[in-house]
């Protein structure tokens, strides 16, 4: 009863955390005069990715390396299929010509190479599926080249023409997004630990936790808080805020710790979890290629693609 308590509470301040948050990001890209997509993709991806970071690095000290890779792979799933679908269900979401030209492929061609590097008995049938050192290295590698990206972006959204006035001043855009991120932080840890503690006494395996309630629980502020930024019409922080934590979660979530304390053996993981991975950033690329937005009708399908892999997965 304490641990769902707990968990509720940790609820509440999650919700009004992303609440706090949504707002004070989108007023600190009109005082930097930098498109929202860019906040999207660095101060909401990053801070949203937080608790699939800490999950990584404590996994890691613990040598629970399924933990470790079905957060990562579980939570890339769920943020392209249930929160883009829900968020796409809430408000259709319009998504920037650049961001479907060149940010969505970016995270097709990064979730790729992760799921070559990984796959392993592709190339060689005696081999054992591992995610190693060097493939941490490579993946490290190509997070440098979205780094580089988003510095040419920013350069080029400076001096942009403001069209929204701030809805905080400065430094009260600053304290609302740090206090937003911090309550996402602690209101999600409290759902990951009782939500992971309730599921070992009923003896589920480490790679289902991992896959579903990890996954589910450090996603939860990127779900938050894009739900949240499409029901205020923040089609940009939703956007954004999926395709970066996609691309941190990979490169950085995965690819920093693996790359400090050696490879994580992925046997527990089958190529119909990497397709499905695979299939997930693909899919939400052509529905906004086709007409640069994720309707309601395409936000359905990315739903019901969710519950049909987690449906086989468990029956």
């Amino acid at each position: 009863m304490v641990t769902i308590l707990f968990m509720i509470i940790g609820f509440v301040v999650l919700i009004k955390g992303a609440d706090v948050f949504v707002d004070g990001a989108s007023s600190l890209a009109n005082h930097f005069k930098v498109s929202k997509v860019l906040i999207g993709l660095t101060i909401v991806a990053f801070g949203t990715s937080a608790p699939e970071f800490a999950v990584s690095i404590k996994s890691m000290l613990a040598g629970n390396g399924d933990i470790v890779l079905g957060n990562v792979i579980g939570s890339n799933i769920f943020n392209a299929l249930l929160i883009l679908g829900v968020a796409s269900m809430v408000y259709p979401l319009t998504v920037k010509k650049d961001t479907t030209k060149k940010e969505l492929p970016l995270v097709f061609l990064i979730t790729g190479i992760f799921c070559v590097l990984i796959a392993d008995t592709l190339f060689d049938k005696n081999a054992v599926n591992v995610f190693s050192r060097a493939d941490g290295l490579v993946i490290c590698l190509f997070f440098t080249i979205f780094l580089y990206y988003l510095f040419s972006m920013a350069f080029k959204d400076k001096g942009l023409k403001q069209v929204e006035k701030p809805k905080y001043s400065f430094m009260y855009s600053i304290v609302f997004t740090v206090l937003g991120i911090g309550a996402i932080i602690i209101g999600s840890n409290f759902v990951v630990d009782g939500a992971v503690y309730i599921a070992e006494l009923l003896g589920v395996s480490e790679k289902m936790i991992a896959l579903t309630i990890v996954a589910f629980g450090t996603s939860l502020p990127e779900l938050v808080t894009s739900v949240i930024a499409s029901l205020k019409h923040e089609a940009d922080i939703a956007v954004g805020n999926v395709i970066g934590s996609n691309i941190f979660n990979i490169c950085v979530v995965l690819g920093v710790p693996t790359l400090f304390f050696g490879g994580i053996p992925a046997t527990s993981f089958t190529y119909f979890d990497l397709l499905i991975l695979l299939v997930s950033s693909f899919v939400i690329w052509l529905f906004s290629f086709r007409d640069y937005k994720i309707s309601k009708n395409e936000g359905f399908i990315l739903l019901v693609l969710f519950v049909l892999y987690y449906g086989i997965m468990f029956f």
